[in-house]
């Protein structure tokens, strides 16, 4: 099954995160677009992309942006991650056998969804791609009606593409 692309409905859940509060995506959405990134611990190319999403999650924090990261594992793997990355938005956790994972179609990691408040999927893909993650920083500072600093800073040799 491919990925869910731009203007499909996104598949609803609601899952657990690493410290057991359980968040739903149709709740979320009530306050503006959610950036859903799954992910699995032991994948080089999450490890990768994680950290940008943090910075990116810095950035738009205090205009109430929401990313979430979707670990496909268990919530220590989750927490463990988090913490190796710096990461401080919600880990939330699909364990086996991946019910949330298999709604979005996934085939590899990282997969970034941007939801819209609509249900619709504005932005899908999978692996890094540099031009993806900053039409999302775009399309996240419009709507929260921002101008978001530098995404990647010119000392950082950033590939357009590794795949996950």
């Amino acid at each position: 099954m491919p990925l869910p692309g731009a203007g499909k409905t996104a598949p609803s859940f609601q899952l657990a995160t690493t410290t057991g509060e359980r968040l739903s995506l149709h709740e979320a959405l009530t306050r503006g677009p959610v950036l859903l990134a799954f992910f699995k611990v032991s994948c080089p190319t999450c490890q990768f992309t994680f950290p940008f999403l943090q910075r990116l999650y810095a950035q738009l924090q205090e205009q109430g942006v929401q990313i979430w990261g979707i670990v496909q594992g268990k919530a220590e793997d989750g927490a463990r991650f988090a913490t190796t990355f710096k990461i401080t938005f919600p880990i939330l956790i699909d364990e086996s056998p991946y019910k949330v994972t298999q709604a979005y179609g996934l085939t590899h990691v990282p997969s970034l969804f941007l939801v819209r408040p609509d249900d619709r999927i504005e932005i899908s893909g999978d692996g890094f791609c540099k031009a993806d993650v900053l039409a999302i920083q775009q399309s996240l500072a419009r709507s929260l009606s921002t101008t978001p600093p530098t995404l990647f800073l010119p000392t950082e040799r950033i590939p357009e593409f590794k795949p996950g």
